[in-house]
């Protein structure tokens, strides 16, 4: 059976988009003789099409392109679409295999997350059976993303009491099909691809995964969609955070010939991020992006993103000093500005500063208070807003994770924005990010690498005078954010008890700020946002 693979990045809730590109694809697998042609989950609608579901006019839309579009397409080929099914009230997140211009079989996704980003049981009701489908004499196994994680021998503990694999094997069939809208974080590709060879290798078993690409929201989805033989080998991989296409014959797979595959390192990250921002500008339909340059790690490292993802023409850097910035801060704001080749504004703060100093402060003089600190990052802001209202650029946050984590940033100041784009990264990461940036030449001034961090918002600043070292911290906050672990946990991993406490409350209390962030792109295991749903009030009783 020759299988066609279509890796596609939808857009949520374009129907009309999204249905031009799976009528392009289909027509592709067509003239390359293709027997069946399979695309990701929900990949009419885009995943996740959140309480959009429930919009009359886009239900209408899908059941109208169905019955006019996709369905005629099928006359020659089998095609097994992602969508969303209504019935007697209830939705089901489906897969319809369309044959012959009609509708040959449903089947409906069992298992529905309910953790980090996922809310499925809030939309969708699971599927009352599992079957077969029969065509061209194979038996397919037709399941749907989280139906496949749950395998009894692979996983230690299991989410799930069922495993629809498992049921189908049962049932005799002789490949396993996963449609897929799997959300990338680091280290998620390795776990995807020896999950599925185990299983695929336990069961003997071809198995076929095909995965949504592209960003939507916080959300980036790498693709990196699958084949693999019954013994385990992966024969192909569909491209990383870009579009792919591929036709495999099942009956023509060489035992045992694996393919080439990257080992996951920085530079997935560093494609997510690129994905994440190419996607969120185009898909809100913004072109041009602003960062606010301040001669740091930080924002050298999200202009250089933004660059890659945008284009050098498409990308503004400004630079507004104050009395607290160092000349070589400026310096090397503009040095970087020249390598990437993007356009460089330098706005001063400093008569804007001193005005409010001397309308806020009883006798004209600065007191060097938080207060003062924070009202150059508010000025700051907005000098970029009103660039972004004026000129139409989205600007883009240049918060780290652990800035974030610890509330070491200012609302209405390095806050502002309309994408945060390293606020899932901690201080650590952007550093190794900077040195994949700089890998084949020195983008970054290498001046930046090895300066102390500072936000320059008063004499002779450092961020570990107000924060631990980022050696230390970061991996508290990996620990406390992402692994949920207790403060004696922690403490049994070496950490001062005492650090962990503060570090702790300070996460917590800073809920209030990260809650007016713009959105953050996810790349590890548990970002801010969507996925972390922790209470602003609340009271800890240690």
């Amino acid at each position: 059976m020759k299988i066609a693979i279509a890796q596609i990045n939808p857009t949520v809730g374009d129907i009309e988009g999204n249905l031009e590109k799976i009528l392009s694809k289909i027509k592709k697998a067509e003239d390359l003789s293709s027997d069946i042609i399979i695309f990701s989950e929900l990949s009419l609608i885009g995943y996740p099409p959140r309480d959009l579901l429930y919009n009359p006019d886009i239900v209408k839309k899908i059941k109208e392109v169905l019955r006019d579009k996709v369905t005629p397409a099928s006359q020659n080929i089998g095609v097994i679409l992602g969508v969303p099914s209504y019935e007697e009230g209830k939705i089901y997140n489906s897969a319809l295999f369309f044959y012959e211009g009609k509708l040959l079989a449903r089947q409906d996704k069992t298992l529905l997350p309910n953790y980090d980003v996922f809310d499925e049981v809030r939309y969708f009701k699971p599927a009352r059976f599992t079957h077969p489908v029969v065509f061209n004499g194979k038996r397919l196994g037709i399941t749907i993303c989280e139906d496949i994680w749950n395998d009894k021998d692979y996983w230690d503990r299991r989410l799930y009491d069922v495993d629809p694999i498992e049921d189908l094997i049962f049932q005799g069939i002789d490949i396993i099909i996963n449609i897929s809208a799997s959300p990338y974080h680091y280290g998620k590709r390795n776990l995807r691809i020896d999950m599925l060879s185990y299983i695929a290798k336990k069961y003997k078993k071809i198995a076929v995964y095909v995965n949504q690409v592209g960003g939507n929201d916080e959300l980036i989805f790498d693709g990196s969609s699958l084949v693999i033989d019954e013994g385990g080998c992966v024969i192909w991989e569909g491209k990383n955070f870009e579009e792919d296409f591929y036709v495999i014959d099942t009956e023509d797979i060489p035992a045992g010939k694996e393919s080439n595959h990257l080992k996951e390192d920085i530079s997935f990250v560093h494609k997510a991020l690129i994905s994440g921002i190419r996607d969120y500008l185009a898909k809100t339909g913004f072109s041009r992006a602003l960062v606010a340059l301040s001669g740091g790690i930080d924002s050298s490292v999200v202009a250089c993103l933004a660059v890659s993802a945008l284009g050098a023409e498409n990308v503004l850097g400004v630079g507004m000093p104050s009395r607290y910035s160092s000349k070589e801060s400026l310096i090397d704001a503009e040095i970087l500005a020249k390598n990437l080749d993007i356009e460089f504004r330098v706005i001063p703060i400093e008569k804007v500063f001193s005005t409010f100093l001397e309308s806020l402060n009883p006798r004209g003089y600065p007191v060097m208070d938080i207060a003062e600190e924070n009202l150059q990052a508010r000025i700051r802001g907005n000098i970029i807003m009103f660039l972004s209202n004026r000129e139409g650029y989205l600007v883009l946050s240049t918060g780290n994770k652990s800035e974030l984590a610890m509330g070491y940033c200012t609302l209405y100041g390095d806050m502002s924005g309309g994408l945060s784009v390293i606020g899932d990264v901690p201080k650590t990461m952007v550093y190794e990010l900077a040195r994949f940036i700089n890998s084949e030449e020195e983008i970054i001034p290498n001046r930046i690498l090895l300066k102390p961090p500072s936000a320059e918002l008063r004499p002779d600043q450092k961020d570990e005078d107000s924060l631990p070292p980022y050696s230390i911290l970061d991996p508290i906050i990996k620990a406390y954010v992402e692994d949920n672990l207790s403060v004696d946990s922690m403490v049994s991993m070496g950490f001062d008890r005492n650090l962990v406490i503060d570090v702790v409350r300070r996460i917590d209390s800073a809920e209030y700020k990260r809650r007016q962030s713009a959105p953050i792109l996810k790349v590890t295991t548990k970002a801010f946002g969507t996925g972390r749903r922790m209470p602003i009030v609340w009271r800890r009783n240690w």
